[in-house]
């Protein structure tokens, strides 16, 4: 997924949230968006999901299934959790079936009949979280994703991460909670005056691994990366910050 001269703002004499963010999120990326409150960091992940559309700029070649967890999830519907959860299954075209196993992984199988709006902000959260995983998402956007959840649930969180990442899938995570520190592999995006810069998270040899020097053309230098990156190795330009 590619990000070109990506700027936001809410109206047309109001000042840049965002403003030429130039970001490659090829498959397999996990991304972390930091910065400090106000930052625009909700707002990108509402332009990668597609739930706003930028002022300027582009998103090219977004995942055709996009699962998104905003911070709050809209209680307010008439629905219990299960109706729900048929509901978002129907709309992505999926068996209701798929709702039991996300139910128990989440640990809120005891929450099926509870109306959404009878939920506590972290059984709501759990909610929101199940219907971006209903379907395999090939972009999962996190708001907040650590947020009023058990410990058994936030324990949970980094391995789901890890599989759909390493299914080809892209994950970008807003997490004042630290959910993922340490997370080997994670690229840091880092909002500050309006543009974000991304670092990568080098992730150490253990054993059974090995570091590898690869000479190619300065030319195809990105592609390479990105290829290899995309094949689930830890691959970065000589020179990317660490």
């Amino acid at each position: 997924m590619r990000l070109a001269n990506l700027s936001f703002r809410y109206a047309r004499r109001a000042p840049w949230v965002l403003h030429d963010v130039d970001l490659d999120l090829p498959p397999g990326t996990i991304a972390e968006v930091t910065g400090r409150n106000g930052a625009g960091k909700s707002t990108l992940l509402r332009l990668l999901a597609g739930t706003a559309r930028p002022t300027r700029g582009s998103i090219t070649a977004r995942p055709p299934v996009v699962g998104y967890a905003p911070e709050i999830f809209p209680v307010a519907q008439p629905f219990t959790v299960t109706a729900y959860l048929s509901h978002m299954a129907a709309v992505r075209g999926i068996p209701a079936t798929t709702i039991g196993p996300w139910a128990e992984r989440l640990g809120m199988t005891s929450l099926l009949d509870v109306p959404l709006g009878d939920l506590s902000k972290g059984s709501a959260h759990k909610v929101g979280l199940a219907q971006a995983l209903l379907a395999p998402p090939g972009l999962l956007i996190l708001d907040e994703p650590f947020s009023g959840l058990d410990e058994q649930t936030r324990a949970e969180l980094p391995a789901l991460v890890d599989e759909v990442a390493a299914a080809g899938g892209i994950v970008v995570v807003s997490d004042h909670q630290n959910g993922l520190a340490g997370h080997p592999g994670v690229t840091h995006l880092t909002l500050e005056n309006g543009t974000a810069h991304a670092s990568g998270a080098t992730r150490p040899a253990t054993s059974g691994q090995s570091i590898i020097e690869i000479l190619v053309d300065t030319g195809d230098a990105e592609a390479v990366t990105q290829k290899l990156q995309a094949e689930g190795y830890d691959a970065r330009l000589q020179g990317e910050a660490p």
